[in-house]
C-alpha cells in the first residue's frame, strides 16, 4: 500500500512537470509567477475560466465553501486535503496570487451540475438531491451561503474578485477582466460561450426558493472586489 501511494505521488509530480512544460511551449504568454484560484459552487463557467487563465499562469479550480482569512495553498499542492479545497498552509508571496469567485444564476447551475450527490461533497454541502430541495422548499445545497462567504467583506489578507458569469461576454468585459488580472488582452484567446442544453423543470419552484439569492446577484456588477 505504501509503495502504491509513493508511486501515485511520483506520477502526480511527473504530470505536473509535463503540464508546466506544455504550457511553456504551447502558451507563449504563460507566466509561472502568476497563480489564479478560480472558486465556484459549480455549474458557473469555472472550468471555462480555468482553461482561459491557463494561457497566462498557474490555475487551481476550487470548491471550498469558506475562503480562508489568510490565503493558503490547496490540496493540489500537498495532498493534505481534497484537491479542490483550501488547506492550512499559509501563503507569503500574496502578490503572485489572484482569487476569483465566478458565480451564476443558481437555478441554471443546478440544471448544469446538481444531478448527483458528488457535487454536494465537492462544495461541502449536505448530500441531498434536487427532490429534497423541492420537497422542503429550502436551499439545502447551501448556494446562498456559498455566495455570501465569498462576496461579503470580512477582514482578509487578500482580495476576492467576484465575476458574474452572465455578463462575461458583454462588450468590453473580457478586457476589464484582463486588466484587473494584469494579463494580456488578446481577443483571439477569448473563450467561446457554450451552453449545454438541459431539461429545465421545476423552474417556478426553484426561482421561489432562490429568490433571495437572485436579488443579491442583481445588485452585483460584472466585476466587484471584496
Amino acid at each position: 500500500m505504501i509503495l502504491c501511494i509513493e508511486y501515485i505521488k511520483k506520477v502526480s509530480i511527473l504530470i505536473r512537470m509535463y503540464r508546466f512544460y506544455r504550457y511553456k511551449s504551447e502558451r507563449p504568454h504563460y507566466d509561472k509567477n502568476k497563480t489564479f484560484y478560480v472558486c465556484s459552487y459549480g455549474g458557473s463557467g469555472s472550468q471555462m475560466l480555468c482553461h482561459y487563465l491557463g494561457h497566462f499562469g498557474n490555475v487551481y479550480h476550487l470548491h471550498s465553501r469558506i475562503p480562508p482569512v489568510h490565503l493558503t495553498q490547496t490540496g493540489y499542492d500537498d495532498h493534505s486535503t481534497y484537491a479542490e479545497w483550501f488547506n492550512t498552509t499559509e501563503i507569503d508571496d500574496l502578490e503572485k496570487y489572484k482569487v476569483i469567485f465566478i458565480y451564476r444564476d443558481p437555478v441554471k447551475s443546478i440544471y448544469s451540475r446538481f444531478n448527483n450527490k458528488q457535487i454536494c461533497i465537492n462544495i461541502q454541502a449536505p448530500e441531498v438531491e434536487l427532490k429534497d430541495v423541492l420537497e422542503q422548499k429550502k436551499d439545502l445545497f447551501g448556494l446562498e451561503d456559498f455566495f455570501d462567504q465569498y462576496t461579503r467583506k470580512p477582514l482578509k489578507n487578500y482580495n476576492i474578485y467576484c465575476i458574474k458569469y452572465e455578463l462575461l461576454w458583454e462588450k468590453g468585459n473580457f478586457s476589464i477582466l484582463n486588466q484587473t488580472m494584469n494579463i494580456p488582452d488578446i481577443p483571439e484567446l477569448y473563450p467561446i460561450k457554450k451552453e449545454t442544453p438541459h431539461e429545465e423543470i421545476y423552474t417556478e419552484e426553484l426561482n421561489k426558493i432562490y429568490h433571495s439569492l437572485h436579488e443579491k446577484m442583481k445588485k452585483m456588477k460584472f466585476l466587484e472586489i471584496r
